[in-house]
């Protein structure tokens, strides 16, 4: 047994055990990630609103989401080293209060520099605070129907939060005030800061005290930001534009430097054995696929909704309810259920089939398409599948890390869903946007009336939405034969048994003698 599995099975056998408050802990870190995931969407249902009240531009407006996406995407690799440099609960603590520290101040904004800035900062603390979160949850939970569990719970919040975005803001925009999306962070913080404080408390010898690799954290942080600026500026200016092109070259070059570099150095950002296991490199690849694929959906329905089916922000949140509904139910009865009986790649693979079922049924949508008998469904279908592939995908993909490692694992969770976001939203954007031009292009020719032309546009947006959910059906494919192929790992087990720890501690049984998190 490593000498990092020992340290843990002592820390396990103390008196009172390292993690006798964990199910406590699990609240506040829940509680935590419920508030980066709802400000992820909270903030698009405020932003005509601040857009009007502050004079932004609609030229300047994109960087109310870009500036938090910039920050938060490529600061990720370097706030989970942080973690495990400074330890998980001190990098959470000191997240937490930084993020609402930045709410507050894009609550008070009086410009759109002002504004600019708070969701920057807010970036910033958010790349700190979501690894530290789930390498927590990594190093905490290490019985195998525990995790199940725990993560469960998790990936639920994880899947459903962003459409709880959609239903908080749409309230707090429409009967309050716009400066409320932001407001609202601060409770979530304060409770979850104080709650962290008093009842964390992280298993001994997982920090990872090497010296910073600079170069690393350098050529990462810009080669991400490089290529998030890269899908933003392609929505809005299309692919061919130079400084698109020339960002998407520089982020090509940079994060191959980082690349070379972290194979060379002693103590490298990413340690490549992090992301060259299968099983780990499997989870990274299928997830930020399917996050392309959701993120693109939840933007087109957003507008169909509200442009076309004429709904309120709040009934528009209110919509999406059965994916909510569907996500907790995967995630929470049928993940957590099957996690300690099955191998991962049986839940994630039909999972993410499931959601692509999910969405073959909105690819049908038309003008006058019934809520109850093609959205409902398929928001429904959606949710469950997603729910059921993300928990699994979440655990495996801190499962049998280094302790010192579980910071920057984590942090590669969240940069696939971050880039996957970016990539999702920019490419089925243009696909989208092709669709109606087109459409449009053909139809109205025939439209003699304004009320007919009027028609023809509407008919035009749901053709670009359908064409592009088209695509992000064959991308859930794609992410459920990545899944299936690539991951091996067999079942975990339900309890520890001695000398079958991986190393962190956590209990494995592979009925397969695969040696999936024994390095």
């Amino acid at each position: 047994m490593s000498a990092t599995a020992s340290a843990a099975g002592k820390a396990r056998s103390a008196p009172d055990g390292p993690d006798a408050n964990r199910w406590k802990a699990l609240v506040f870190i829940a509680l935590a990630q419920l508030m980066v995931v709802l400000d992820a969407t909270i903030v698009n249902i405020a932003l005509p609103s601040a857009q009007q009240d502050l004079g932004i531009s609609d030229g300047n407006r994109q960087w109310v989401v870009t500036a938090y996406a910039l920050a938060f995407g490529g600061l990720l690799l370097f706030g989970g080293r942080i973690a495990d440099l400074w330890g998980r609960k001190r990098a959470f603590v000191l997240g937490l209060g930084g993020f609402a520290l930045a709410s507050a101040l894009g609550g008070a904004a009086t410009n759109e520099a002002m504004m600019f800035g708070a969701r920057a900062l807010q970036g910033v603390f958010g790349a700190l605070l979501a690894p530290a979160a789930l390498s927590l949850l990594a190093v905490m939970f290490t019985d195998g129907k525990e995790r199940a569990k725990a993560f469960g719970i998790y990936g639920a919040i994880a899947g459903g939060g962003g459409a709880v975005g959609l239903i908080l803001g749409g309230f707090l925009t429409e009967y309050l005030d716009w400066r409320w999306t932001f407001f609202v962070n601060i409770p979530f913080a304060v409770v979850a800061a104080a709650g962290a404080y008093f009842v964390i408390r992280e298993p001994e010898g997982g920090r990872n005290r090497s010296p910073l690799d600079v170069p690393g954290v350098l050529l990462s942080t810009v080669g991400l930001v490089a290529l998030v600026y890269g899908f933003t500026r392609a929505e809005s200016e299309g692919w061919s534009d130079s400084l698109t092109v020339g960002m998407f070259v520089a982020s090509a070059v940079l994060l191959a430097a980082f690349v070379v570099v972290e194979a060379k150095v002693k103590a490298p950002l990413l340690p490549l054995r992090v992301i060259t296991e299968r099983n780990r490199g499997g989870v990274y690849l299928s997830l930020g696929l399917a996050i392309i694929a959701m993120f693109g959906l939840f933007l087109f329905l957003t507008y169909y909704l509200q442009v076309v089916k004429g709904y309120s922000p709040v009934k528009t949140g209110f919509a999406f309810l059965p994916m909510i509904a569907g996500m907790i139910t995967g995630s929470t009865q049928i993940g957590t259920r099957l996690m300690t009986r099955v191998a991962p790649r049986l839940l994630m693979g039909p999972g993410f089939l499931v959601a692509a079922l999910g969405m073959l049924f909105l690819t049908q949508m038309e003008i006058d398409t019934s809520y109850a008998a093609v959205l409902l469904p398929g928001m429904l279908l959606l949710g469950l599948g997603m729910g059921t592939a993300f928990m699994p995908a979440m655990s495996l993909a801190t499962l049998g890390v280094e302790p010192r490692d579980s910071g920057v694992a984590s942090a590669m969770v969240n940069t696939s869903q971050q880039v996957g976001g970016a990539i999702g939203t920019a490419l089925l954007n243009t696909i989208a946007a092709s669709a109606t031009t087109s459409y449009v292009a053909d139809h109205i020719g025939g439209a003699t009336s304004r009320s007919q032309q009027q028609l023809v546009q509407l008919q035009g947006q749901v053709q670009g939405y359908t064409s592009a959910i088209w695509f992000a059906v064959g991308i859930l494919v794609a992410a459920a034969a990545i899944a299936l192929t690539l991951i091996n790992a067999g079942r975990p087990g339900g309890t520890a048994v001695a000398g079958s720890a991986g190393e962190n501690g956590e209990a494995v049984e592979d009925e397969r003698a695969v040696p999936v998190v024994m390095h």
